[in-house]
């Protein structure tokens, strides 16, 4: 499910929570109780996991990642990203 299709949260200005788990066995995004789930294969160091949740993030929205900025959640599973115009 790596093309799910999120073109109608690229809006400017959409807030986008999303729960990652990485080191998953595939890069999937996924609905769930009101928030993404997004699955990533890479470890959570250095920032690697973020940069992978942006990449699939964008792809699925149809904007360029620089487009994304992570408001909360840094160093969280729990993210908030935010779509900028």
């Amino acid at each position: 499910m790596s093309a799910t299709d999120l073109t109608h949260l690229a809006a400017p200005g959409t807030e986008i929570a999303v729960r990652v788990t990485p080191k998953a066995s595939r890069n999937a995004i996924t609905p769930q109780d009101g928030r993404l789930r997004v699955y990533v294969t890479t470890v959570p160091e250095a920032g690697k996991a973020n940069a992978a949740v942006v990449k699939l993030l964008s792809k699925a929205l149809g904007v360029p990642k620089s487009r994304l900025v992570l408001v909360r959640g840094q160093s969280a599973r729990d993210k908030l990203f935010r779509v900028l115009g």
